[in-house]
């Protein structure tokens, strides 16, 4: 859909703050400049009567349930006619049942299946629930959320950007997936073959738990040999200590800036590696020195409400999901969008009106699922994960 020309605006507190809007992410003393993008058709949830009788089952870690404030979500929907039921996967599903929608975040589980049994046996219990119930519509689909969970597949899709979006100059930078410890030279190598340029950031291949917000910043090629594969290299961009969080909500998106890496100049030097955690670095309310810039920077312009627009929806196509986000910055010298991210059922921290456009996203879901019927729920909800994060190839 062509998103509303009207993008909503703001910088500062905002005022008159629902009980919506402080239990589902905008919170009253978050300082956030906030870019709210739908499309020009969608209108609010519905009435009591018109959605009576349809059951919500959240499955979520216990951080996850309380960083949502889901009893809050269940009075919301309560009073639109739709209950919110929690479930248990320790706990048989067919009684916890019937589903209209399932919406999870398994990362923990789908993570640790690849080495504890009991994670697996939980795992195959809710896939063989999801299996026997197709009617039950599973968001987002197993197989997707899986491959968001490991940075070698997530930045294959990330690179694919370029091509599919060259019009809209949008790209990600330049990445190399290191599998296992190997000599240096093979690693320096590897990094001047895929074009890769100094200063690099070095991720973790599992984009899950606190560990995955561990990062480095890394300006020599003998500084290489501080990393600990399997991880990602990418090159740093310099983007004026600006993050644009893009937050998506089926058709709907928001954009919500916070601080980040300052610029470091470019091309390699004797610095020392910096190690940083990004979930710090990127707060709304960050003070560092490693996000104040040490130069007076000319003005970015922020991305254009079209070009975000058409990102998100090459991505809702690409991944086959509705509840991600997306980290983009801007490149200061060609002022190009750079996605240098891509995130799993985020915590949509300072996006206003979330309560309401998920529990629309449900509506629309059901609404296309009823109009189809029970055979337009196909095997891309239900279709099974192998585990957790597969091998992927080499650079990029």
């Amino acid at each position: 859909m062509t998103p509303d020309a009207g993008c909503v605006q703001g910088r500062g507190a905002v005022t008159g703050l629902s009980s919506e809007m402080l239990g589902g992410g905008m919170n009253g003393e978050e300082h956030a400049r906030v870019c709210v993008c739908c499309p020009s058709a969608a209108g609010g949830p519905r009435t009591h009567s018109q959605m009576s009788d349809r059951r919500v089952g959240f499955c979520l870690s216990d951080k996850k349930r309380r960083r949502m404030n889901l009893d809050a979500f269940a009075d919301f929907c309560a009073g639109h006619g739709v209950e919110v039921v929690e479930i248990d996967l320790a706990q048989p599903l067919v009684p916890q049942g019937p589903f209209d929608v399932i919406i999870h975040k398994l990362s923990d589980v789908i993570v640790e299946a690849e080495h504890d049994s009991q994670s697996q046996q939980l795992l195959a219990n809710f896939q063989s629930y999801v299996s026997a119930h197709p009617t039950t519509v599973l968001l987002d689909p197993l197989p997707a959320m899986t491959q968001l969970l490991d940075r070698f597949a997530s930045y294959q899709i990330m690179s694919k950007l370029h091509n599919s979006l060259r019009d809209w100059h949008i790209c990600s930078p330049p990445y190399l997936e290191v599998h296992s410890v190997s000599d240096l030279s093979s690693i320096q190598q590897a990094v001047l073959a895929q074009g890769l340029s100094f200063p690099l950031i070095c991720k973790t291949r599992v984009a899950h738990g606190s560990l995955s917000h561990e990062m480095s910043l890394i300006f020599s090629a003998g500084s290489l040999a501080e990393i600990h594969p399997p991880c990602v290299l990418q090159s740093f961009v310099n983007h004026g200590a600006v993050l644009h969080k893009v937050f998506v909500v089926g058709d709907r998106h928001f954009c919500v800036e916070r601080p980040s890496l300052k610029n470091f100049p470019s091309g390699p030097c004797d610095r020392k590696t910096i190690f940083f955690n990004s979930h710090q670095v990127s707060k709304p309310e960050s003070s560092s020195d490693l996000t104040s810039l040490d130069e007076q920077m000319p003005f970015l312009p922020p991305p254009s409400s079209e070009a975000m627009a058409a990102l998100v929806r090459e991505l809702r196509v690409q991944l086959g999901m509705a509840l991600f986000g997306v980290d983009v910055i801007i490149n200061i010298h060609t002022h190009t969008l750079t996605v240098i991210d891509i995130n799993i059922f985020p915590g949509y921290e300072g996006v206003p009106q979330f309560f309401s456009s998920l529990l629309s996203h449900i509506e629309s879901v059901l609404d296309k699922q009823t109009s189809a019927g029970p055979e337009a729920t196909g095997s891309r909800e239900s279709a099974q994960p192998t585990g957790g994060p597969s091998a992927a190839t080499t650079g990029h």
